[in-house]
């Protein structure tokens, strides 16, 4: 089974759980709010790559009540879970089904984030990934990605996963709710924070780096060029 069936399969119960399996839930989404550098009555787009069921853009779109949102993710069935949600603001958000990786990204965004998503892709697709994204932000906008990283040593990486086991089983999660986020950990392909922040500086990005970080999960962020548009 590959990513677009998994998540397709776990649609309908995605969001449930989401604050036992990211045990550091409230850091982790609010660094991503305090990264954006506009007001909240400003107007500005916004890009959320691997959006699933839209969790990261409601909150941004709670915060900043103005920006406008387009929302890509390859299943269908997520986004038909993000339809829902946004439904008495339609005009606010467009939906895109397609997969990022693959697709040149259409048009020009004021902020490009990610939350949980980048870490499904093959290396080899991660770093033209960070190219294409720089290209398709406007001159000194942020990217910003959320997600988990790969230890940098194989023990660090089993401490990762041991301790976030303790920390969802303490939060009480589910067998159920466990078990099907273990079938999707089984897509899984982490690169270690390091060289991410290697294939952002090389992509064009300047002030580059993690403002977040609790055991695998990060927050890292860097600002497309303002003396270049490539």
């Amino acid at each position: 089974m590959g990513v677009k069936e998994v998540f397709d399969q776990s649609a309908r119960t995605y969001d449930r759980a989401r604050r036992q399996l990211v045990p550091c839930f409230d850091d982790f989404y609010g660094t991503v709010l305090a990264l954006i550098p506009y007001e909240p009555q400003d107007v500005f787009r916004v890009l959320d790559l691997g959006a699933g069921t839209g969790l990261l853009s409601l909150f941004v779109a709670d915060a900043f009540p103005k920006a406008r949102l387009r929302l890509i993710d390859l299943s269908q069935d997520m986004l038909e879970e993000a339809r829902e949600r946004f439904a008495n603001e339609a005009d606010r958000f467009e939906f895109v089904v397609a997969d990022y990786s693959d697709d040149a990204l259409v048009g020009e965004f004021d902020v490009i984030m990610s939350a949980l998503s980048i870490h499904h892709l093959p290396d080899e697709r991660k770093e033209p990934l960070f190219h294409e994204i720089h290209r398709a932000l406007v001159s000194g906008g942020p990217f910003i990605n959320a997600d988990q990283v790969l230890g940098s040593t194989p023990e660090i990486e089993r401490i990762y996963r041991q301790e976030w086991l303790s920390q969802v089983r303490r939060r009480g999660i589910s067998e159920a709710d466990l078990a099907a986020a273990l079938e999707r950990i089984e897509q899984d392909k982490m690169a270690t924070l390091e060289i991410q922040l290697q294939w952002l500086t090389a992509a064009g990005f300047r002030h580059v780096n993690c403002w977040y970080k609790n055991y695998s999960f990060v927050v890292y962020a860097g600002l497309k060029r303002a003396d270049t548009n490539e």
